[in-house]
């Protein structure tokens, strides 16, 4: 049971073809390229080059995988776009997974877990979690801010954000700076394998784009 995955929520461009037939999901082939300012240029030769890696087609796919966010987006609605445009076109279903769920997912065995991802605007999408499950929901606040909200004893953070303010949020750091091929597989794993209904891919973005609708024309006198 082969699985397309991709995700562009972070400065990382991630597609990879994913094996769901065994009792672990196996990346069979990925590519990764950290660049912010080339997600819709990186994105489809990468998933092309995954497939001629393993030497499937489309039409051997069971499930579109996506990584929903939080993220900037621009480069977000890239890799969701693409994810929902090919499970419309091929009648694959779709399942969306939070792109810090997936970096928390490599990190299972501990009791409490910040991850942040660079937000960029000087802030960070965080969440909290508890052996892989996350306590409440994602959010988006200046690092100053988000070290007042963690409770006394917090043990360990990962994500992008978590190293970029590492100084201010003052955790012991962990490995994992952006979601991987492998953690987006193991939170969508269970609805693959049951070959639940498809999913609408619905970006959390948590707050509003920089741009807007232009206002009416002011009128201009001689």
């Amino acid at each position: 049971m082969l699985a397309l995955v991709l995700d562009t929520s972070s400065a990382a461009v991630t597609a990879a073809l994913v094996d769901f037939a065994g009792p672990e999901p196996v990346v069979l082939a990925d590519r990764v390229t950290v660049d912010a300012r080339a997600h819709a240029e990186l994105l489809v030769p990468s998933l092309r080059a995954c497939l001629v890696e393993a030497g499937v087609s489309i039409a051997d796919l069971a499930a579109v995988v996506a990584g929903v966010g939080p993220g900037p987006y621009t480069g977000l609605r890239v890799g969701l776009m693409t994810a929902a445009a090919l499970a419309d076109a091929t009648g694959l279903p779709s399942y969306g997974v939070c792109s810090l769920d997936a970096i928390a997912a490599a990190h299972p065995d501990q009791d409490d877990l910040l991850v942040a991802g660079d937000a960029r605007r000087k802030e960070v999408y965080w969440a909290r979690y508890r052996h892989g499950e996350r306590i409440g929901e994602p959010a988006v606040d200046k690092p100053a801010e988000l070290v007042g909200q963690l409770p006394a004893g917090s043990a360990a953070m990962a994500g992008a954000g978590a190293r970029l303010y590492a100084g201010v949020l003052g955790l012991p750091l962990l490995a994992g700076d952006y979601p991987t091929a492998a953690g987006l597989a193991a939170c969508a794993a269970e609805r693959v394998r049951d070959r639940a209904p498809g999913e609408v891919l619905v970006p959390l973005y948590l707050r509003r784009p920089d741009a807007v609708e232009p206002t009416a024309r002011k009128p201009v006198t001689a």
